[in-house]
């Protein structure tokens, strides 16, 4: 069952096309907002990758047979579908990867390692994501370099005067989020990029946060690497892409040894494959890829922009309905955002908040979200966190706000 745009916000016709939505939690019809963390994957993502495994599942490159052709094209397909959706000029700028965590660590590892050396200086957001803090601690701690945070402000937006002030000759990498996973800020990448770039600096943005909301395009961000993850845009877990430019990936060593990351090997000497498979050694995700672009699909058959416009009026919506509540409090209140709010009520702890919402089929996010630098600077341990998909709408939100009086009540508050 594929959408068209019309249908593309229609509650009842999403609880149609999306198999997870059709059942109940406690009793309740499920309310999913916990897309930041994986979305829902729709039917004809499932029946896309039940189709390969079924008629042309077999391993890729290199193959004779049919099967093994048709897996191939299959997935070298995925990669330029990939390619277009986030304006890459060329599908060998695609590396497929496990997801946005091992896009980051494999640039860290080998662009990283070229790059950083003793003395030089590593600059990442005090918002990030602990997939684009720790794999930088790690090659400052191997090289010697310096770990440099651009601050984050009352309102969640970074600080950008100081970032623009601490930007020198010795910054060699800038590595940022283009959209927070616990606040929604978006941060404004174009502009970041260009005093980067002024200063020799490579920019490597986590796109994990605005892949699924933005039409992206890399090369009007100004980028070096772009970095996201398939279970985030409605396609299956353990698959993702990261986009490097050409001539920094050929400089670039291998990430991995293996099969297919090969020309030939023997033992006087080994010569590395062509872009992009010089990064993917063993034998990939096939059907994920498949599954990925058939999420890709589903996403440009709505629109990525009714999608962020129509993800920013739910976003607002649920603001303010959050803010009208008692004893609830809203982290940050950043310029720019997208599909993300963190919320705590004032006496419950969020892992209970989580438990009684799920009692009342609202499926929502608690913890620290993998943003301890965050929690820190807002003096919390912990958040609740709603986040927004193309198949939520306004009665979600009233749903939530019911759960949380629910919740209220519960504990007295």
């Amino acid at each position: 069952m594929t959408l068209d745009a019309k249908t593309a916000f229609d509650a009842l016709r999403m609880r149609e096309i999306v198999p997870a939505l059709r059942q109940e939690i406690g009793g309740h019809p499920l309310v999913y907002l916990d897309n930041a963390a994986s979305t829902l994957r729709p039917q004809q993502v499932l029946d896309a990758q039940n189709a390969f495994e079924e008629s042309s599942y077999s391993n890729v490159h290199r193959g004779v047979h049919t099967l093994s052709q048709r897996a191939t094209q299959a997935f070298e397909d995925a990669r330029e579908t990939v390619a277009r959706f986030i304006g890459a000029t060329s599908s060998n700028e695609i590396v497929f990867v496990r997801g946005t965590t091992e896009a980051l660590n494999l640039v860290a590892q080998t662009h990283g390692r070229q790059a950083v050396s003793e003395g030089d200086q590593v600059m990442v957001s005090e918002m990030e994501h602990h997939s684009n803090i720790v794999p930088w601690q790690m090659l400052c701690s191997e090289t010697g370099a310096q770990l440099v945070k651009i601050p984050l402000t009352e309102s969640g937006d970074l600080d950008l005067d100081v970032y623009h002030e601490a930007l020198s000759e010795r910054t060699k990498i800038v590595a940022i989020s283009h959209v927070s996973n616990v606040l929604g800020t978006k941060n404004p990448i174009e502009e970041m990029a260009q005093s980067a770039r002024s200063v020799g600096a490579t920019v490597v943005v986590d796109g994990a946060q605005s892949a699924p909301h933005l039409g992206v395009d890399v090369e009007a961000l100004g980028c070096d690497f772009y970095a996201f993850s398939a279970h985030k845009l409605y396609g299956p877990s353990g698959m993702g892409a990261l986009w490097g430019k050409q001539d920094l990936l050929e400089a670039m060593p291998p990430w991995q040894g293996g099969g297919s990351m090969i020309r030939s090997v023997s033992f006087s000497g080994t010569e590395w494959n062509e872009l992009p498979y010089k990064f993917e050694a063993g034998t990939p995700n096939i059907t994920g890829a498949v599954g990925m672009a058939a999420a890709i699909d589903f996403l440009e058959a709505i629109g990525l922009e009714p999608i962020a416009a129509r993800e920013a009026e739910l976003l607002e919506a649920a603001r303010s309905a959050l803010l009208a509540e008692s004893s609830v409090q809203v982290l940050g209140d950043p310029k720019q955002r997208a599909s993300v709010v963190s919320f705590l009520i004032d006496g419950i702890h969020a892992h209970d908040v989580g438990q009684v919402l799920d009692q009342e089929g609202v499926a929502v996010r608690v913890g620290h979200h993998c943003a301890q630098p965050i929690m820190e600077f807002y003096g919390v341990a912990s958040t609740s966190r709603a986040s927004f998909g193309v198949y939520n709408d306004a009665s979600d939100i009233d749903r939530l706000i019911d759960a949380i009086r629910t919740a209220k009540s519960f504990f007295a508050v």
